[in-house]
């Protein structure tokens, strides 16, 4: 009887998952594999936000294989040298693998392909999964990947989506022992932030049909209204694959009128064509998780206090401190309030844009390394922004994004009683007023940080 091995990553899910349909057409029985990786934990990616979603995960995909007649088999080590113990215990001839685009993904590919190999088993590796469209299936002549988003783009909006499978109605598995599934507590120390969501596929598809049935019409108008939250939250969902990007697509054109998406569906489908822009970036360019895409021979400013401000929301700039609270409390931010905190770190204090992204790692359920590290570029200027030198305005974006003050009356508890606009620029109020709102002076005046900015760049 032929046995296969399934090992997820990042596509911990039933529902429009190829790597487990490609499995269960190739073989009777199929090892549904989950490793805690050692390598991965090892390198303090497992933050207490993300191993809270992940037990969820993992809890919610071992529950729908048991309703099928299976069981999530979960491991732990090395996690080349552990699936090759399953495929060896079950007498599994393949293993099934989504395709990543970071440098570790690639990296354990080939050291699982070559494992296998020397064991007379084989590694299928499936495309399509964690993104849209595949790293690498669109690219310009005469290079290996798209450098600007909107030729990108037009492309993408122009490719055919495989079609979405269903989830199976059975898996059967060979004997094969595993460990508990794991709680938060045995993947990271440390209490998770309070607002987390809930994970899993589960949870996650709730979300998607909620989110098409109501939110996605209105979404090109209010998408970017900070206090409005009305963006659809499903980031931290498609960065554990408990949905399928390509459904999401699927589900988000079909909601449209028929005669035509509307710009709400337009609008965020186009979201989902950049987060599968940064995947092509990363898998063709790995070292820019860590290096400057575009070098600016930037001189990045040291200041421990400002960093520190930062992180904790108290820069005297009410819009920035909102959002970085609001990270802390949920381990999610809303897209607008990203670039801004960004901007704000990078341009206007001007520091390294990897002290920023890895305080983000830390912090954020939906971290991951393509997303995370090149819109952290993107942002600072090193990346693939057609205008890397754009500043953005706390104080412009605030009026603009959060008029009335009612995002950062949510976050900014010392400030909620101020009236209105005036929670952005509680520095304006006379001293004793000033004095008892117990909230900081602003880190540096923003003509100055503009000033100081286009120095640095050689702007004059």
């Amino acid at each position: 009887m032929r046995v296969a091995v399934v090992l997820f990553t990042a596509d911990l899910r039933l529902h429009d998952n190829p790597v487990l349909c490609a499995a269960l057409r190739a073989a009777e029985r199929v090892v549904p594999l989950f490793v805690i990786d050692s390598g991965i934990a090892g390198a303090g990616f497992v933050t207490p936000a993300r191993a809270a979603f992940l037990a969820d995960c993992l809890a919610d995909l071992d529950g729908g294989l048991r309703a099928r007649g299976g069981r999530l088999i979960v491991r732990a080590g090395e996690v080349v040298r552990e699936t090759c113990r399953v495929a060896a215990e079950t007498g599994a001839t393949q293993v099934h693998l989504a395709s990543g685009a970071g440098g570790y993904a690639q990296r354990r590919e080939e050291r699982l392909r070559s494992a296998l190999a020397a064991d007379g088993r084989s590694l299928r590796v499936h495309d399509a999964v964690t993104t849209a469209v595949p790293p690498g299936a669109l690219v310009p002549s005469g290079r290996n990947h798209y450098a600007v988003f909107t030729p990108y783009h037009r492309r993408w909006s122009a490719e055919r989506l495989r079609p979405v499978s269903p989830a199976p109605r059975r898996v059967e598995l060979p004997r094969v022992r595993s460990l508990p599934l794991p709680a938060a507590g045995d993947l990271a120390r440390g209490p998770a932030p309070a607002g987390l969501p809930k994970g899993g596929e589960s949870e996650g598809r709730r979300r998607l049909a909620a989110w098409t049935r109501s939110g996605l019409a209105g979404y090109a108008e209010a998408h970017d209204d900070l206090a409005a939250d009305a963006t659809s939250r499903l980031s931290p969902y498609l960065r554990f694959g408990c949905v399928s990007p390509v459904e999401v697509i699927s589900r988000a054109r079909r909601a449209a009128p028929a005669d035509g998406p509307h710009a709400g569906a337009e609008a965020f489908v186009r979201q989902l064509a950049w987060r599968d822009f940064h995947h092509q970036v990363l898998a063709a360019v790995p070292e820019a998780a860590h290096r400057d895409y575009r070098a600016r021979h930037d001189r990045w400013r040291t200041d421990p206090d400002e960093l520190a401000a930062w992180r904790a929301g108290t820069t005297g700039y009410p819009v920035v401190d909102a959002a970085m609270r609001q990270l802390a409390h949920e381990g999610w931010m809303h897209n607008r309030a990203r670039m801004l905190v960004a901007s704000f770190l990078t341009k206007t204090l001007y520091h390294d844009w990897r002290e920023g992204a890895g305080h983000f790692e830390g912090l954020l359920v939906d971290a991951e390394v393509a997303n995370n590290r090149l819109n952290w570029q993107w942002v600072a200027g090193t990346g693939n922004d057609t205008r890397p030198h754009r500043v953005l305005n706390p104080l412009v974006q605030a009026r603009r994004f959060d008029p009335r003050g009612d995002y950062v009356r949510r976050w900014v508890p010392e400030l909620a009683a101020l009236p209105g606009a005036a929670v952005h620029t509680p520095w304006r109020l006379g001293g004793p007023e000033r004095a008892a709102l117990r909230y900081p002076a602003p880190l540096v005046d923003l003509t100055e940080g503009l000033a100081r900015f286009r120095r640095a760049r050689g702007l004059g």
